[in-house]
């Protein structure tokens, strides 16, 4: 089931669009704001320079950091009477990003978020638990008016309250569940520690999660613990929030919606482009959005995409869930690592969860590395053998895979740190 035809037109139909759009996008933001138009001129670049979708590459960067600079409305291309949404990140380095809608920017949320619902399979038989934060956070509200979009019950549940959740769950009938994954997991490990029957207790079909990077492994495993199929929406609220991309049943990788966002991967260190199938960072140009336009924002994340039609029938391109962050990457002594890496090596222990810390700190000149592990409920904590046996396996598989020395330590069930229902998996004491 597809919610759009502009899902599966033609490649060149798809570029046809974007190259009109992006003219369209660059004129507004080189006509309205001083930022873009300072940035086109000192590269001696018009919009009417846009001639095919590789122009984009003409155009000037965007970063967090000018949304900073610019905050709160510096970069808003429509008067503030216009404006009928305002959202904002959490501001924990300094100064938040604050995004700004119109009502054409509403209905174009509405719009790629009912595709993702589509994707999952939901329509108006189906409740949806709407497990994402509500409030300044894109997440919650993203999600759901794009439930509400295709017609869907919504349970405006919100985030914590694990136990209030799962009631909701079994006593609404919920059958789409939309959450972070590892919260998702979390959820799974109480209701099962409380006894439940899945089969019999709840009535989900599917998973919309997404908000973190996410490993194959705790993919399976959330998917597993449901009995459910698992869907990844990627987005951010620079773009939109929730929305850019989501995957279907058929494959892993996320459809771009390419109608709304242009899509680039660049090496990180160069800015240039990488050959398609290449992991680099993720480059987004909003080409439909009007109170805050975007043009080439460097997100950070680390990606590939292929252009290659989904078995779906969805022709536009695909995105490889999120393997890390440019700026989340660690080196230790030499060697760079990313978070999914250490997860992935984790999923292949037996006696541990996915849920993780990362440690990173000072010994003398080198780098110390410490890795937090939560044991799974039927693991012995005072088991000192079998808990010794798993440490080794753990840290002899980090040396063997991803070269790294690690010290893996241990911990009970539910204690690693967590914030607005996301994992925090790295800390770096280095900075």
């Amino acid at each position: 089931m597809i919610w759009s035809k502009a899902e599966s037109a033609p490649r060149e139909v798809i570029e046809e669009t974007q190259v009109a759009r992006l003219r369209e996008t660059a004129n507004r933001v080189y006509a309205i704001n001083p930022f873009y138009k300072k940035k086109f001129d000192a590269l001696g670049i018009l919009p009417e320079d846009i001639k095919g979708v590789e122009d984009v590459r003409k155009l000037p960067f965007t970063k967090k950091q000018d949304l900073r600079d610019h905050y709160p409305f510096g970069l808003f291309c429509v008067p503030m009477t216009e404006v009928v949404r305002v959202h904002s990140s959490s501001g924990t380095t300094g100064k938040p990003t604050v995004v700004g809608y119109n009502q054409n920017d509403m209905d174009v949320w509405g719009e790629v978020m009912a595709r993702v619902y589509t994707m999952s399979g939901t329509d108006a038989n189906d409740v949806v638990h709407n497990g994402y934060g509500y409030g300044l956070f894109t997440g919650g509200l993203g999600f759901h008016y794009g439930a509400e979009h295709v017609g869907a019950t919504v349970v405006p549940a919100s985030g914590g309250f694990t136990d209030r959740q799962l009631m909701l769950m079994r006593d609404f009938g919920a059958t789409v569940l939309a959450c972070t994954p590892s919260f998702a997991l979390h959820m799974a490990e109480v209701a099962a520690k409380a006894g439940s029957d899945f089969k019999k207790d709840y009535k989900l079909k599917a998973g919309i999660f997404g908000a973190e990077p996410t490993s194959p492994g705790l993919k399976a495993e959330v998917a597993k613990a449901w009995g459910i199929k698992y869907h990844e929406v990627y987005g951010l609220s620079e773009i939109i929030g929730p929305g850019v991309s989501c995957s279907c049943e058929h494959s892993e990788l996320l459809h771009i919606f390419e109608d709304h966002f242009l899509a680039e991967i660049i090496d990180p260190k160069t800015g240039e482009p990488v050959p398609e199938g290449e992991r680099g960072e993720l480059v987004i140009t909003t080409l439909t959005k009007q109170a805050l336009p975007i043009i080439r924002y460097r997100t950070g994340d680390i990606t590939s995409i292929i252009k290659e039609p989904c078995k779906c029938g969805r022709t536009h391109a695909r995105m490889e869930s999120i393997v890390g962050r440019a700026d989340d990457m660690l080196i230790v002594n030499g060697v760079n690592i990313y978070p999914s890496q250490v997860e992935h090596v984790i999923a292949n222990a037996e006696g541990v969860t996915l849920n993780y810390q990362i440690i990173a700190d000072k010994k003398g000149h080198l780098d110390k590395l410490e890795i937090l592990v939560e044991v799974s409920d039927d693991i012995m904590v005072d088991s000192v053998g079998e808990m010794e046996r798993i440490k080794k396996e753990i840290q002899a598989s980090l040396l063997n895979n991803l070269y790294i020395n690690a010290n893996v330590k241990l911990v009970e069930p539910r204690t690693i740190e967590r914030s607005m229902g996301k994992a925090v998996r790295v800390i770096d004491k280095r900075k």
